[in-house]
C-alpha cells in the first residue's frame, strides 16, 4: 500500500477520496444506530454532505473521458445528488420506507458498487491499495 499516487493526484481526485471514504465508514455506523434518533439524524446529516461533496468533486475530475470532459461517472453524481434530495424529502415527509430504501441504495451503489470500479489496474485507488 502507499499513499504516493493519491498524494500526487489533483485535490479534486484527494477531496473526493476523503469524502466517500468517510461517507462509506459513516454509512456503515448508521446501519448499527437505532434508527429516527437524535444520532442517527445527526450522522445522516453529515453523510448527506460528505455524498454531496462526493459527488459534487467528481466533475472536477476528467480522468476517463468519453463525451469532451464528461464520462458516465458523471451520470452518476447526477443522480447521486437527485436521490440525495429525493432521500431527504422522503424522511421530511415521514416515509420511512422510501427513505431507508433511497439511502441504503446509494451507499450500496454510488459508494460500494461504483468504489469497487476504483479499483480496477490503472485507476488511482488500485495504485494506492496494491503499490508493488
Amino acid at each position: 500500500m502507499s499513499l504516493q499516487p493519491l498524494l500526487s493526484a489533483g485535490s479534486a481526485v484527494q477531496i473526493h477520496v476523503l469524502a466517500a471514504s468517510m461517507a462509506l465508514v459513516m454509512g456503515a455506523v448508521q446501519f448499527l444506530l437505532r434508527r429516527g434518533g437524535k444520532p442517527h439524524r445527526m450522522l445522516g446529516w453529515i453523510w448527506v454532505l460528505l455524498m454531496a461533496v462526493t459527488a459534487g468533486s467528481s466533475f472536477f475530475i476528467h480522468m476517463a473521458q468519453v463525451i469532451g470532459p464528461w464520462s458516465p461517472i458523471h451520470l452518476l453524481a447526477v443522480f447521486t445528488l437527485a436521490a440525495l434530495f429525493f432521500g431527504l424529502r422522503a424522511a421530511r415527509l415521514g416515509d420511512r420506507r422510501a427513505h431507508r430504501r433511497i439511502m441504503i441504495s446509494l451507499y450500496m451503489f454510488a459508494l460500494v458498487g461504483a468504489g469497487l470500479f476504483t479499483l480496477l489496474p490503472g485507476r488511482v485507488m488500485h495504485a494506492v491499495l496494491f503499490a508493488g
